[in-house]
């Protein structure tokens, strides 16, 4: 796929942007501060601006475009679908989201084998905890610090990091605990199997200090986003799995990051050998052409409804124009080998290059990841690992090197003291090559920081 050089038009630009200040209401963010850059068009793993620059899009956007920008297949499923049915009521049986759930329970590990349709993550995660609610009869469910889950009401409260904290209602049944996280370890562990064994014993102790008979559902991003792409130890997953057959508990996988492809397999939960009662997803399952998540569901949750109703729907559930992406989607990953790219990618590209930046760069404290989802752990001070800027806070440090990528014509997806490189699965090793010597050239601005 070429990538067009665009034609500058300021002109339009400047017109794109005054009609955004004044009409649109951003999220995230405080309105009279922000500077949105006025979007002229995407291709591939890039996008451009109305005065002729392009960048290397190294957040595919909120981690999303897996199979990057305007994927000709894609493109053409959604006009071909559109001509043909626009919309119809979640009730009806239709051919494409029938095809799309068929595509997804084909995909997904074990026996998740129905597919309940939602507009994002964060309706998938509300749909998931009310399964498990109900499935269960218990109020409570439990969630990880440094996670994040969605901006709904019960996906905000179960969301462990501080973008909870003005809507945290304290009555939302949610308790958080510490998962494993060796490089900041709640646990005092000097090993991964030692921050395994302790961060599984704190789990039981909060289970155990809960009530277990008042806890529906465990729910765990399979590796976190947002909060700092944290692989887990091996073992931890299939004890969590362990714990919660123990109990009766419902297990929840959030792939709504982690899913289709990102990590180099279909779903991160293929990485550890572990099976969910309940999957979440959205995102890379149609790359967000057009919106749409879901659940996955267990066969034992799923006759839970049999002749229940499930007091749960959108008017949106299953939209054809979104099925029909996400069909294209699926099987142009499958034809064109972007989950085995992305594992090569950040297997021989990505992976090494992000250590050697890391061997030289006195700001990176760690890198982590796999396939296409890495994150570089800025620090003031490697020994002490003091974070480049404080937990919850933004900084001059870190303004100045996202300023520098951008000057560098690198979109940079950056949270707290974190860069996160997570480019589409489809990059080529030559955009992956552009994009680190592009951070190389970033991290001399964070070094400037360091102690």
């Amino acid at each position: 796929m070429s990538t067009p050089h665009p034609a500058a038009d300021p002109a339009a630009g400047a017109a794109v942007k005054a009609a955004d200040r004044a009409h649109v209401f951003h999220s995230w963010s405080a309105q009279g501060l922000i500077d949105p850059l006025a979007v002229a068009g995407a291709e591939g793993s890039w996008f451009w601006d109305y005065d002729g620059n392009r960048y290397l899009d190294f957040s595919s956007q909120l981690v999303n475009t897996n199979i990057g920008h305007q994927h000709p297949k894609v493109v053409a499923a959604i006009q071909e679908q559109a001509a043909r049915l626009c919309t119809i009521a979640p009730g009806f049986a239709v051919d494409v989201r029938s095809e799309a759930a068929r595509l997804i329970a084909e995909r997904t590990p074990g026996d998740l084998d129905k597919i309940f349709f939602t507009n994002g993550g964060a309706e998938a995660v509300e749909n998931a905890v009310r399964m498990a609610r109900l499935h269960t009869g218990r109020p409570k469910v439990l969630s990880a610090y440094r996670s994040y889950h969605g901006a709904t009401a019960a996906a905000i409260n179960l969301t462990g990091d501080p973008r909870r904290w003005p809507s945290d209602t304290a009555s939302a049944g949610v308790v958080h605990f510490w998962a494993p996280f060796l490089y900041r370890s709640p646990f005092h562990a000097d090993s991964e199997r030692q921050e395994c064994e302790r961060a599984l014993q704190h789990l039981e102790d909060t289970i155990a200090f809960e009530g277990p008979a008042t806890i529906a559902a465990i729910v765990l991003e399979t590796i976190p986003g947002t909060a700092g792409i944290m692989v887990p130890p091996p073992g931890y997953l299939p004890g969590v799995r362990e714990i919660c057959d123990r109990y009766g508990i419902v297990f929840v996988l959030d792939e709504v990051m982690a899913g289709f492809g990102r990590t180099g397999r279909w779903f991160a939960a293929d990485h550890f050998d572990v099976v969910p009662d309940l999957l979440t997803f959205a995102k890379g399952v149609n790359s967000g052409y057009v919106p749409l998540g879901g659940v996955a569901i267990s066969a034992e949750i799923a006759a839970t409804f049999d002749e229940r109703p499930y007091p749960g729907g959108l008017t949106y559930s299953g939209h054809p124009l979104a099925c029909a992406s996400a069909v294209a989607t699926i099987n142009a990953m499958a034809e064109e080998g972007i989950v085995e790219n992305a594992a090569r990618i950040g297997e021989q590209v990505l992976g090494p290059g992000l250590r050697e930046l890391a061997g030289r760069h006195p700001s990176v404290g760690e890198v982590r990841g796999l396939g296409a989802f890495w994150a570089v752990e800025l620090v003031r001070d490697r020994a002490t690992r003091e974070p480049l800027v404080p937990y919850a806070a933004a900084g001059e440090a870190m303004t100045a090197f996202t300023a520098a990528c951008k000057k560098n014509g690198l979109w940079p997806f950056v949270n707290m003291n974190r860069t996160h490189v997570v480019p589409p699965c489809t990059i080529t090793e030559e955009e992956a090559k552009q994009g680190l010597a592009a951070l190389d050239e970033a991290l001399t601005v964070a070094d400037a920081y360091t102690a």
